[in-house]
């Protein structure tokens, strides 16, 4: 039997059952500083500094996760079956899969994780410096303690 996913700012007793949900949710909180909200109604939302990175659809729709990724994957990756332009964010580079099997679990991890990083290096300085600058694993340009 699949666990429940109790969501923040949902009432007790509201729960997601769906294997997908629960995954992605313990990756993208996995990441240092990643915060998560419910927003537009049902929609999990997974952000790193206020920005989001990824969004979980909660509910039945065409799609079921978006996320964002660099202008060339994001070409590449509309091409295969099961991944559109992310409506209302496409323009932002953002997809969206239609399927869970869009993509493998090993793909969709390196692509959150991307976003993740994307959306970090274009954080303003002083966000940033507000993330304490701590060593975020696999994000380029991260930058390291310093040493006293």
């Amino acid at each position: 039997m699949i666990a429940p996913v109790c969501l923040p700012g949902k009432p007790l007793g509201y729960h997601v059952t769906r294997m997908h949900v629960d995954w992605v949710r313990r990756y993208c909180m996995s990441m240092p500083h990643a915060t998560e909200s419910v927003q537009w109604g049902d929609d999990l939302v997974f952000k790193i500094g206020g920005k989001m990175f990824a969004v979980v659809v909660l509910e039945p729709a065409k799609v079921w996760i978006s996320f964002k990724c660099s202008p060339e994957e994001f070409a590449e990756l509309i091409e295969r079956p099961g991944i559109i332009p992310a409506p209302y964010s496409a323009r932002f580079h953002w997809i969206a899969l239609e399927t869970e099997d869009a993509l493998t679990v090993t793909e969709l991890k390196q692509l959150l994780r991307r976003s993740y990083g994307l959306v970090l290096e274009k954080l303003p300085r002083k966000s940033r410096a507000a993330l304490d600058n701590t060593t975020l694993p696999g994000v380029p340009n991260a930058r390291s303690p310093r040493k006293a």
